[in-house]
């Protein structure tokens, strides 16, 4: 099995962090430390090896450094299908982040070609109770990590539907402004539902493969009424016919961007939504460790894990459920959580680092175990 790991991680004025250098294996990293010491930032940094805004969905401005405000750069380097390819990130003035990879610049969707990363973070945790927009990108994230082309569509996706929607308000009636949009929707539409199709069936063969202790969800990709139709063709089909309620609403009322990701809990045979808040965490981790195996088995790699606070949800035989799992899978897990102990049952062979605050700024110190 090849491997999948940030080697070595630098943050220089990033969020609570002046200046942070961390040195680590292809194992789990154990971080520990008060709230509000700078633990979740760390993953953040991780977070922005992939394509997209990173775990927190935050802009190049917020993650600047206060109150000096001079902008951030992070550096990594990271070991990917036997090859160590050195990452930079920056933003100056509050300018949208820059990337280089080997020393030249990259768009920020090409990083989906180099690196997988997954995160869990307490956000997270009401993603069955709260709106299908969550759902979505939840199952996007899921579906980018096996399809590079996800990122690259589904920014077109959007684009081209903010383009139409403008072209609504406005109410714009002529068929020739809405033919070239249309044909482009409907191209990106279809892909994305091919893709969000397709990695809901590689989680439901991990989940049935694998041995795990945590519980398995049944899941399925609903639409309303107004967007059922999936292939390029139908689509097509479906915004032309849709224009006159369209107009009438402002907005896009038909396509991918209207469906939801509905969830059951297997044994149990009850929707996510009405299951115990332990249950749905629960769920959760099970979605994502079922992701990383997938991933797994497709690429000969496990992702990168982020998984934020995730050990204060758990009592201790599911901690060392979760541990264990994690060892199994051979994959880098950086992860969070209050106290030392939370990783008493984590193997040996890991990384522990402590994060502390002092006058604002946050440091690090890797522990040594006994």
């Amino acid at each position: 099995m090849t491997t999948l790991a940030l080697t070595e991680l630098t943050l220089s004025h990033f969020r609570s962090h002046k200046l942070a250098r961390i040195s680590c294996g292809p194992l789990p990293v154990a971080i520990y430390g008060p709230n509000g010491a700078g633990k979740t930032n760390i993953l953040e940094a991780v977070s922005l090896f992939s394509p997209g805004r990173g775990m927190r969905r935050a802009s190049a401005e917020d993650m600047t450094r206060r109150p000096e405000a001079l902008g951030w750069k992070i550096t990594g380097l990271l070991q990917s299908q036997e090859q160590t390819h050195e990452i930079e990130m920056w933003s100056e003035n509050g300018n949208p982040r820059s990337t280089k990879a080997n020393s030249k610049p990259v768009p920020q969707n090409r990083l989906a070609e180099l690196s997988r990363v997954l995160w869990l973070i307490p956000a997270m945790d009401r993603l069955w109770i709260e709106g299908a927009e969550g759902r979505r990108r939840f199952l996007d994230r899921m579906a980018l990590s096996f399809f590079p082309n996800h990122a690259e569509a589904s920014l077109t996706y959007e684009k081209t539907m903010r383009e139409r929607n403008k072209l609504l308000k406005e109410n714009v009636r002529d068929p020739m402004w809405y033919g070239v949009l249309e044909t482009r929707l409907a191209e990106t539409g279809a892909v994305i539902h091919e893709n969000r199709v397709q990695t809901l069936d590689f989680l439901s063969k991990a989940q049935t493969q694998a041995e795990t202790s945590f519980p398995t969800a049944d899941l399925e990709l609903i639409h309303s009424e107004d967007a059922m139709p999936v292939d390029s063709a139908d689509l097509k089909d479906a915004f032309e016919a849709s224009r006159f309620r369209d107009l009438a609403a402002g907005r896009t009322l038909v396509g991918p961007h209207r469906a939801d990701l509905y969830g059951v809990f297997t044994a149990k045979g009850v929707p996510a939504k009405d299951c115990s808040t332990g249950e749905q965490k629960a769920l959760l981790i099970s979605l994502i460790l079922a992701n990383a195996r997938a991933l797994c088995a497709q690429i000969g790699a496990p992702p990168i894990l982020l998984l934020d606070e995730v050990a204060a949800h758990l009592d201790a035989t599911r901690r060392a459920s979760l541990y264990a799992e994690i060892s199994a899978l051979g994959a880098q897990a950086w992860m969070t959580g209050t106290e030392a102990s939370l990783f008493d049952s984590l193997s040996t062979q890991s990384m522990h680092l402590e994060v502390t605050e002092n006058a604002g700024v946050s440091e690090t110190k890797v522990v040594q175990l006994d």
